[in-house]
């Protein structure tokens, strides 16, 4: 065997400097396949990125691979395999007609108790759970009531990653965060739930103004016998024992999840753990149950990471991080530049990786400056939950509900995402910043 010599070495380009601005053409590339999805789909297009950057030997499969982020992969399968089961023996449709009582039909009443309780449970879940929780109860509901779903799924999924942000289980980078920074639940519940929960409602107000602007919110169906009969005319095939088991493994689940930084185990672990009982529990047909599962959503962050993932090899976020932390100056400046940078860039890249690096950075501030770094935690904190909502590829929870609906023959596309997200992300992120920075102020640090 001969030596083996990758393209860029062959063409001369393996120098630290060129792979450097090569993955960042290769993630602009990538990323300009995603918006212009009338010309590419978008799971081809990160698959390509992630496998190119192998290709030419921007990386090594090793490095691709350990770019992939494992946790959310496991759980984003274990809870599709939970929630498909759950789906197979009838339970979303029997919550979907509570939802249809409960509300009556009303656009306004679906649209904020849809949005209310996801951000609620998006708190004690992370927000690709919830996501994949609510979204099929709203899909169900919806399409009976002939009311266009894409604007009430967005509002959805924006609501998740709102309220996502005030614990420390409820989002990725919080997790990252407490990890790294030594911050405990507590902590999360006391600087950040009262400001996600004012928070929310300044969202809230955001997307109905929208909606309501757009027209989205008539009412399709006035007539009350008419609601009866959709509600009724719905009584599907319930598989009450399949229901039963489906529960009492999605509790376990939850619970878990919970207490999944007292056991030490991933939440990714727990999904995967117990939606394999699961299907051995209830003989299911794998095969059928994996009819179900996302797999275009699972392959898409699978080229997402990769691609994102050589940012990180080549070391342009620990740059990204550098340069945001070389322009603070003090604690209460900071909050608004990390803040605000923070959300920005997790806009536009996952905010897992981006998080990670700021995170590293910010340990080494505490060692060189001479204020309270603290403040600055949270502001990462609220900067990368809060910023997910600006673009669809933001977080997690957006890619999976799009392949959500898609499934039901709908398309969210890259603007309509962006319509409705970026103004409820300026309007979050800002609110959020200002109580923060309120906060510090008035009570010092």
């Amino acid at each position: 065997m001969g030596e083996h010599h990758t393209i860029l070495e062959l063409l001369g380009l393996n120098t630290p400097t060129a792979k450097y601005w090569i993955s960042i053409g290769l993630f602009l590339a990538t990323y300009a396949m995603i918006i212009l999805e009338k010309f590419f789909h978008r799971v081809p297009a990160a698959l390509l990125g992630g496998a190119l950057a192998i290709f030419i030997g921007l990386v090594t499969p090793k490095e691709a691979w350990e770019s992939i982020d494992h946790n959310t992969m496991f759980l984003l399968v274990g809870m599709m395999v939970i929630v498909s089961v759950l789906i197979e023996s009838g339970f979303f449709s029997i919550l979907s007609n509570w939802a249809l009582r409960i509300t009556k039909g009303d656009p306004l009443k679906i649209l904020l108790v849809f949005t209310f309780l996801t951000a609620f449970l998006s708190a004690f879940l992370d927000n690709v759970t919830t996501v994949l929780f609510m979204v099929p109860i709203l899909l169900q509901m919806l399409v009976k009531l002939r009311i266009n779903p894409i604007p009430y799924v967005i509002a959805t999924v924006l609501a998740s990653n709102i309220g996502g942000t005030a614990t420390l289980i409820g989002d990725p980078p919080n997790i990252i965060i407490g990890s790294l920074g030594h911050f405990t639940f507590n902590d999360f519940i006391v600087n950040l739930a009262p400001i996600v929960i004012i928070t929310h409602i300044f969202g809230t107000i955001t997307f109905v103004l929208y909606m309501k602007w757009r027209g989205y919110l008539e009412r399709k169906i006035t007539d009350e016998r008419e609601l009866k009969e959709i509600i009724e005319g719905q009584k599907a095939e319930y598989d009450i024992p399949l229901m039963r088991k489906g529960l009492i493994i999605f509790g376990i689940t939850l619970l878990l999840f919970f207490f999944h930084h007292l056991i030490g185990l991933e939440p990714g672990t727990v999904a995967l753990t117990m939606a394999s009982i699961l299907l051995l529990w209830t003989k299911l047909n794998p095969e059928k149950v994996f009819e179900r599962v996302e797999w275009g959503t699972l392959m898409f962050f699978v080229g997402l990471f990769m691609v994102i993932g050589t940012l990180e090899v080549t070391g342009v976020f620990e740059d990204l991080a550098h340069f945001v932390a070389g322009i603070v100056k003090d604690a209460l400046s900071g909050i608004w530049i990390i803040g605000g940078l923070s959300a920005i860039i997790s806009g536009i890249v996952d905010n897992i990786p981006f998080t990670m690096a700021m995170s590293y950075v910010l340990l080494d501030l505490q060692q060189s400056v001479h204020f309270n770094v603290e403040p600055l935690w949270w502001a990462l904190a609220l900067g990368a939950c809060l910023g997910g909502n600006l673009t669809i590829i933001g977080a997690s929870a957006n890619v999976v509900a799009a392949g959500l609906v898609e499934k039901e023959g709908y398309k969210i596309s890259f603007f309509d995402f962006v319509k409705m997200g970026t103004p409820v992300a300026v309007v979050t992120v800002f609110v959020a910043l200002f109580l923060l920075w309120l906060k510090y102020l008035i009570f010092g640090y």
